[in-house]
């Protein structure tokens, strides 16, 4: 069976047309989508955005933690709260800069189409995480669900903008669900209660801000502050979950859901759930279970694992691997590339 390699959003390399080139020349057909690897500033998945929240004149900084329960790095994390006399409804972001990254970077894809160095049948993939992720990341607990909306509706205006402006049938859009799957799982608590179906029901909504013609990943992750989990997940049970009710409730097709296979875990029982995968036959699974530190043979491992329960399913890492090694990049590229042989 001929399998796919997914790339999860960032790549450590220099910047976006390397990454973007050697992808392209070391996976060739084996990628349909290719990102702009989130290089610079964006290789902390979402720390680039504290600039929004310090520029924000409706809120202000409120407490600094620089240790988060199940955060493994020494990250100095602020956290916001609204400013005294100011109105939830009244709160501006401005500009959180998705579009502005994905429009510039993808001027640069479309130029490697045009030399012949990236197919013209690969997606410009534009991976974004959920307004949860801001949300949990930057702002207090008291003031989490009235900030909410505001965070909700300037990701939506980037969304809106990328679509406008990238072709639909050239175009991938892949929504980063982290700290929600982390809360689920026993990890740092959720502003709401009913932790999966206040999950799905955002999900939704975000997914049916999708135009139909662009192609929708789901990337279900348990983070990686300091290359560890903020969870590690006893098996798969939470992301079947998530992964069958996002796909029931999604106004739209999902093209492909994306979960976590931790590296450690070769046994039957973390994979068991796969059982109960119930996702649209046009849903693509893809197991996270490339990992750099045992390769090829490791990969095969839980390739043949995952075998038992499922037939067909991509593969990806777990998460990005902005914060990797870049000497590492390229052969990490060629493990996704054996592995798909």
């Amino acid at each position: 069976m001929s399998r796919q390699a997914h790339l999860i959003g960032s790549i450590g390399l220099e910047n976006a047309e390397t990454a973007m080139t050697k992808a392209a020349e070391i996976l060739g057909p084996r990628c349909s989508r290719i990102p702009d690897g989130e290089t610079g500033g964006r290789g902390y998945w979402i720390r680039w955005q504290q600039s929004t929240f310090d520029n924000c004149k409706d809120l202000q900084e409120g407490m600094v933690q620089e240790a988060l329960p199940g955060f493994k790095d020494s990250v100095r994390r602020p956290f916001y709260k609204i400013k005294q006399g100011v109105s939830p409804s009244d709160i501006e972001l401005g500009d959180l800069g998705y579009a502005k990254e994905a429009l510039s970077s993808y001027q640069i894809f479309s130029r490697l189409v045009t030399e012949e160095k990236i197919s013209s049948d690969v997606r410009f993939q534009v991976s974004i995480p959920t307004p949860m992720a801001l949300v949990c990341g930057f702002i207090m607990a008291e003031d989490q669900l009235n900030v909410e909306p505001a965070i909700e509706s300037a990701m939506i205006k980037d969304v809106d903008q990328i679509q406008a402006e990238i072709p639909p049938d050239h175009l991938t859009i892949q929504w980063d669900v982290c700290y929600e799957v982390v809360g689920s799982d026993g990890g740092p608590k959720l502003p709401y209660d009913n932790n999966i179906p206040g999950t799905v029901e955002r999900l939704a909504r975000l997914c049916g801000s999708i135009d139909d013609r662009v192609e929708l990943v789901i990337h279900l992750c348990y983070g990686d502050p300091g290359h560890q989990h903020i969870v590690d997940p006893v098996d798969l049970g939470t992301s079947v979950e998530f992964a069958n009710k996002i796909c029931a409730a999604s106004p739209r097709m999902i093209n492909a859901v994306h979960m976590p296979v931790m590296k450690n875990r070769t046994a039957e029982a973390y994979f068991k759930p796969l059982k109960n995968l119930d996702i649209p036959n046009d849903t693509k699974l893809i197991l996270g279970l490339v990992h750099f530190t045992d390769g090829v043979e490791g990969g095969k491992a839980r390739m043949a694992t995952a075998d038992k329960f499922v037939d067909d399913y991509d593969i990806a890492t777990e998460c990005g691997f902005g914060r990797r090694d870049p000497d590492t990049i390229l052969e990490l590229l060629q493990i996704h590339r054996d592995l798909c042989s």
